[in-house]
C-alpha cells in the first residue's frame, strides 16, 4: 500500500519568506530587484521573486574583471590560494543549513539530499586545500648529458562554469574550488531555474575573498538564460568552459568553443544501468537500486534508468523493488519522512508521461508508479510516483535519457548478453553490477566490460565521492571533474629543458653547425 503523500504542502509565500531569511543569513538582501529572470519553487510551482538577467555589457565586464584578476591571482603561491578555499569551506560549514534549505526550496530536493549536496561542497574545499600543496610536476631522464628535462603546471586563465539545476551548488563547487587553487579565476552562469542558491554561494565566496585578501574579480556571477551562456561560451578570454547539462546543450557548446580553439569540459547526459546477477545479494541490490532510481526524483545525471536482471532472479527481485517503491513517500521535501520531492517543472512531468506512453506502445508494462499526485493541493507543481516498467527489449525510448524517475527493466541469460545491453546506449556516465562472483565483478570492470566513466560493484549508480574523478564517455562528454587528477584540466602544462653543461648537444644526435 502506498503511503500518504503531501503532508501539509507549504504555501508559496511561506517559502518566499524562508528563502529570504536564508539568503539574508548568507549576506544577500533581495529587496525589490525585479527583472526578466523568474525564481520559482517546484514545491508549489509558484514564483519566489524576479531578478535582473545580466546584460551583454555586464557579461563582458564580468569576464574582463576575471581576466584582470587572473593576472594577479596566478602569481599568488598555490598554498596561499588554498587559504581562500579553506575560508570558503569554513563559511559553507557555518551556513550549511541555510544553503540546504535554499536547495530544497529552489530545486525540490529532500532535506537529507540537500544537506548532502552542501556537505559535498565542504568536502571538495577540503580536497582542494590539500591539492594546493600537491600540484606536482615531474622530472624525466634526458638523453643529453648535462641537461634536465621536466614538466611544470601553470594557471590556465578564466574558467567559465555553466551549471545545471539538479546540483545547483555542488557542481559549481567542484569546478570553482579546484580552479581557484590552480590559480584560475571563475565566471559562473548558473541554471536560470536556481538563481537564489547561486546568489548565496557567490556572497559567501565574496566574503571569503575579502577575508583572505584575494583580488576583486576572482569570482564573478552572471545570471541569465541561453544568451548569457552563449556570451560566456564565445568569449575568447574564457580559457576553459566547464558545462553541465543535456547532450543537446553539449552539441551546441562544443563546436562553438572548438571554433575559437578554447578548452572544454563537458558533463552531459547519462542512461545508467545496473546488472543484477544470480549470485547477487538481492536485499543489498534493492537498496542500491531504489535510491539510485528514485532519489532526487530521478533528476540526477547518475540516476539508475535501466535495470538488467538475470532471468533466474528477475521475478524475485522485481517483487522486492515494487514493494520498496510502494513505501516511498512522495510530497513536501521539507517534511520529515518524505523520500521523493517534485520534478523541477511541469515540462519534466510531461516528458515523463510521453516516455511512459512510448514504452507501453513498445510492449512495456508499468509495474508501479507513473501517476501524478497532489495535483489538487499544488496544481502548478509536478509531483509523480517513481515508475518501474518491464520492457520486452531495449527500444528507442529506453536508449534515450528521460530526466525523470522511470526505471526500465530488462532480462538477460548470459553475462555477455547483459554487457551488450548495458553498452548499447549512446551515453556512458555511470554503471554498476550486483554480484557475489569475483569473476563477474572483474569482467564488468575490464576493458570489454562497462564502457562508462564510472563502474561500481555492489553499489548503485548514484552517490559518487569527491575523491574520484567524475565524468563519462561517449555522449556524456568525456570530461572529468572533482577529485583524482581532474585538476589538470584547469592548468596548462609546460615541458622544460635546462642545459647546465658547457656544450650544446642536440636531441636525437642531430648535428647542425
Amino acid at each position: 500500500m502506498t503511503p500518504d503523500t503531501g503532508l501539509s504542502l507549504p504555501r508559496t509565500e511561506d517559502l518566499r519568506r524562508r528563502a529570504e531569511e536564508r539568503l539574508a543569513a548568507c549576506g544577500v538582501r533581495l529587496g525589490a530587484r525585479g527583472g526578466a529572470l523568474t525564481a520559482r519553487t517546484p514545491l508549489t510551482g509558484g514564483t519566489l521573486c524576479t531578478l535582473p538577467a545580466a546584460s551583454p555589457e555586464q557579461v563582458e565586464a564580468a569576464v574582463g574583471e576575471a581576466a584582470e584578476a587572473f593576472a594577479a591571482w596566478r602569481m599568488r603561491p598555490a598554498p596561499a590560494r588554498g587559504a581562500l578555499v579553506k575560508r570558503l569551506g569554513a563559511l559553507l560549514s557555518e551556513h550549511r543549513e541555510d544553503l540546504a534549505e535554499l536547495v530544497t526550496v529552489e530545486a525540490g530536493k529532500i532535506r537529507s539530499e540537500a544537506l548532502g549536496e552542501v556537505q559535498e561542497m565542504i568536502d571538495i574545499c577540503d580536497f582542494a586545500v590539500g591539492l594546493s600543496r600537491q600540484l606536482y610536476g615531474r622530472t624525466m631522464a634526458s638523453e643529453r648529458p648535462g641537461h634536465r628535462l621536466s614538466e611544470s603546471w601553470h594557471p590556465l586563465g578564466v574558467v567559465g562554469v555553466i551549471s545545471a539545476f539538479n546540483f545547483p551548488v555542488a557542481v559549481w563547487s567542484w569546478n570553482t574550488a579546484v580552479a581557484l587553487v590552480c590559480g584560475d579565476t571563475v565566471v559562473w552562469k548558473p541554471s536560470e531555474q536556481t538563481p537564489l542558491t547561486s546568489l548565496a554561494c557567490d556572497a559567501l565566496l565574496a566574503r571569503a575573498a575579502a577575508d583572505t585578501g584575494a583580488p576583486a574579480g576572482v569570482h564573478r556571477l552572471v545570471l541569465g538564460g541561453r544568451e548569457t551562456g552563449e556570451r560566456l561560451v564565445d568569449d575568447a578570454r574564457v580559457a576553459l568552459v566547464s558545462a553541465t547539462g543535456s547532450v543537446r546543450m553539449g552539441r551546441e557548446v562544443g563546436p562553438r568553443v572548438a571554433a575559437r580553439l578554447g578548452r572544454l569540459l563537458l558533463e552531459l547526459g547519462g542512461n545508467n544501468a545496473a546488472v543484477v546477477t544470480p549470485s547477487a545479494d538481492l536485499d543489498l541490490a534493492v537498496r542500491g537500486i531504489v535510491f539510485s532510481a528514485a532519489g532526487t526524483a530521478g533528476q540526477r545525471c547518475t540516476t539508475l534508468r535501466r535495470l538488467i536482471v538475470h532471468e533466474e532472479v528477475a521475478e524475485t527481485l522485481l517483487e522486492k523493488v515494487v514493494h520498496a517503491y510502494g513505501q516511498l513517500r512522495v510530497g513536501n521535501p521539507l517534511a520529515e519522512g518524505t523520500l521523493v520531492g517534485p520534478l523541477i517543472s511541469d515540462a519534466a512531468r510531461e516528458s515523463m508521461a510521453e516516455a511512459l506512453a512510448a514504452a507501453q506502445a513498445d510492449g512495456g508494462k508499468v509495474l508501479t508508479g507513473g501517476d501524478r499526485v497532489l495535483q489538487a493541493e499544488a496544481p502548478q507543481a509536478a509531483y509523480v510516483r517513481p515508475a518501474v516498467v518491464r520492457m520486452p527489449a531495449q527500444t528507442a525510448v529506453v536508449r534515450r535519457e528521460t530526466f525523470a524517475p522511470i526505471l526500465y527493466v530488462l532480462t538477460y541469460r548470459t553475462l555477455d548478453e547483459a554487457l551488450a545491453l548495458h553498452n548499447d546506449v549512446p551515453q556512458g556516465l555511470s554503471s554498476s553490477i550486483f554480484t557475489g562472483d569475483q569473476r563477474e565483478a572483474e569482467r564488468f570492470l575490464a576493458a570489454d566490460g562497462s564502457d562508462c566513466g564510472i563502474a561500481n560493484v555492489n553499489i548503485g549508480t548514484s552517490g559518487a565521492e569527491i575523491g574520484g574523478a567524475f565524468g563519462g564517455e561517449k555522449e556524456t562528454g568525456g570530461g572529468r571533474e572533482s577529485g583524482s587528477d581532474a585538476w589538470r584540466a584547469y592548468m596548462r602544462r609546460a615541458t622544460n629543458t635546462v642545459n647546465y653543461s658547457d656544450s650544446l648537444p642536440l636531441a636525437q644526435g642531430v648535428n647542425f653547425l
